[in-house]
């Protein structure tokens, strides 16, 4: 493995530590309507997906069509805990302190979360102006459009990037972009090796679970941790 390009990485659950508050928020919208979801099934259906596909999923399988008042809402009260709760992924910072190559992040999240996401963890400094949004492109993740396009942006060869993620949706959309993808199971959203089993399935390049191995990873020519 040749040493990567452009590094891109997801925000949510990469690098900061936001999926449990973000379904968690997510799942008082949907039952304030009546529909019942556990938290599994959020997670396995909503994982690394835009707004506008969660919003779509919630209208065609489960007969909800949340309102821009529910939108709003929900992104109040997801700003508020954030503000309150939202810690960086453990290691983050030093990691990207020490990866020598450009980076970027590419996230199914709207710009003004990404960037509150990362200000409210001290990250931002460190990966501004480099981020991009599915708004940014026609499809969302599971679809490559994200990912091409901040290659593009970044002026680097798909070929030569290596995409770091979290969700099935974010490895299918790097894989179909013809990057490398390593799967970062260290969220506290992992759910005792559940998420882990779920990427592995998907071929990801190598599966690691400490951010603080990132850098060697990305510069060993075979990567040392489990490769499925």
């Amino acid at each position: 493995m040749t040493i990567p390009s452009l590094v891109i990485f997801d925000c949510d659950g990469v690098l900061v530590d936001s999926e449990p508050i973000s379904i968690a928020v997510l799942l008082e919208m949907i039952g304030k309507s009546g529909v019942s979801m556990t938290e599994d099934e959020a997670y396995d259906r909503f994982l690394g997906r835009s707004m506008a596909t969660i919003s779509k999923v919630l209208h065609e399988d489960y007969g909800f069509a949340a309102s821009e008042a529910d939108l709003e809402e929900m992104r109040k009260n997801l700003y508020g805990r954030f503000e309150l709760d939202l810690k960086p992924i453990p290691g983050i910072a030093d990691a990207l302190r020490r990866i020598d190559v450009p980076r970027c992040v590419a996230s199914s999240s709207q710009p003004e979360r990404i960037r509150l996401s990362l200000t409210l963890t001290g990250l931002i400094d460190l990966l501004d102006p480099h981020i991009f949004s599915a708004t940014m492109v026609k499809n969302g993740k599971p679809a490559p459009d994200l990912f091409l396009f901040a290659a593009k942006t970044m002026n680097v060869d798909p070929r030569e990037c290596v995409v770091i993620e979290d969700s099935p949706a974010g490895i299918a959309a790097a894989k179909s972009a013809g990057m490398r993808v390593f799967a970062f199971t260290g969220g506290t959203h992992s759910r005792g090796g559940r998420l882990e089993e779920t990427l592995a399935s998907l071929g990801p390049d190598c599966i690691f679970a400490d951010m603080l191995e990132l850098p060697d990873l990305l510069t060993q020519q075979k990567a040392k941790l489990k490769v499925p």
